[in-house]
């Protein structure tokens, strides 16, 4: 399905073309209003973008993407949201529970320079197979800042270009992979200390 497909159907109305649009772009806006406005709130945004969208489709001039302008309208409704219900406190930056990993353990790429102690005897995937891990992942990705988490989960999860993030969030791009290595470095000390001590 391309934007040139899809669109022309959809601004004649077809009921089919709206299901496939919904199929296709669903999970990644409501993945953008997560990282913007957190899970409590996610589903509203995506709802209200929707809606926006149904209302704007005829303005769509196609100078970027229809995913890139989905997630667009999806943002500006999360940040909208967001000013409604900011938090008192923000708690950014808080120290993980394990303390920091200092960037030096790390290559340019974000690997580590040598891997934990005993990694040679458990592959990645065997370690994410243990529940107790998982959890533990699942509270520091928790416990992130909103817009480490938010970066985060753009990034990894959702695969979008730090450009694309930058414009998603209002961030420069100096800013973006500042809040992700910090982010990455509190999941890489969770990994290092749960392999070390077997305890999250």
């Amino acid at each position: 399905m391309t934007d040139a497909d899809l669109l022309p159907r959809l601004l004649a109305g077809e009921q089919q073309a709206y299901v496939e649009l919904v199929g296709a772009y669903q999970g990644a806006m409501r993945a953008v209003a997560y990282a913007i406005v957190g899970a409590r709130h996610a589903d509203e945004v995506v709802q209200d973008a929707w809606l926006a969208v149904v209302r704007n489709l005829d303005g769509f001039q196609g100078r970027s993407s229809l995913k890139t302008w989905l997630l667009t309208i999806t943002a500006n409704s999360a940040k909208s949201r967001l000013k409604h219900h900011r938090r008192e406190v923000l708690l950014d930056d808080l120290p993980g529970p394990h303390g920091n990993i200092g960037a030096e353990r790390f290559a340019a790429d974000g690997h580590w320079q040598s891997p934990p102690s005993a990694w040679h005897e458990d592959s990645p995937e065997a370690l994410l197979a243990e529940d107790e891990l998982r959890e533990c992942l699942e509270k520091t990705l928790g416990s992130l800042s909103e817009l480490q988490g938010s970066v985060l989960l753009l990034r990894e999860r959702q695969g979008l270009e730090l450009q694309q993030i930058c414009n998603l969030l209002d961030l420069s791009l100096s800013n973006v992979r500042v809040l992700l290595h910090r982010a990455r470095l509190k999941v890489f000390a969770t990994l290092e200390h749960f392999e070390e001590t077997g305890q999250c």
